[in-house]
């Protein structure tokens, strides 16, 4: 494995953790920022997210803090990454960061998943805060 094989991405949404989890482990939340699937936090909770062209991709919870930290593998089988979401309060709302990590960067699939999701987080991000604003 070469290095940069995570994407790291940090947010402050103006929402308290608690709405900010919500939206990360309610399936019906979730299906309208990023991906429809049922997830559940879980530990060992295997579930899928249907991402459109790019089809079902195999997942599995492994670490759940209660509105701290929610962390699962990702398109098992294929790219075999981890998606790890770190909720901090900070002041008036949650600092939130999404790392995605394990990209097999010696294989083509790997680096071009990389670059296309490096591109992809900050938007699917936009569309969070969007919807957390829309509960507001």
């Amino acid at each position: 494995m070469t290095d940069n094989d995570t994407i790291t991405c940090e947010r402050f949404l103006p929402h308290p953790a608690a709405a900010v989890w919500k939206a990360l482990t309610d399936p019906d939340l979730h299906a309208r920022w990023w991906a429809a699937g049922d997830i559940k936090p879980i530990v060992g909770h295997r579930f899928t997210l249907d991402m459109g062209g790019f089809g079902r991709q195999p997942c599995q919870v492994t670490d759940v803090d209660h509105e701290r930290l929610l962390a699962y593998r990702f398109a098992e089988g294929s790219l075999d990454t981890t998606i790890t979401w770190t909720l901090q309060p900070e002041s008036d709302g949650t600092r939130l960061t999404l790392v995605h990590s394990g990209f097999d960067l010696d294989s083509p699939m790997g680096r071009q998943a990389r670059e296309g999701m490096g591109k992809g987080w900050p938007h699917v991000l936009d569309n969070l805060a969007t919807l957390l604003g829309q509960a507001a």
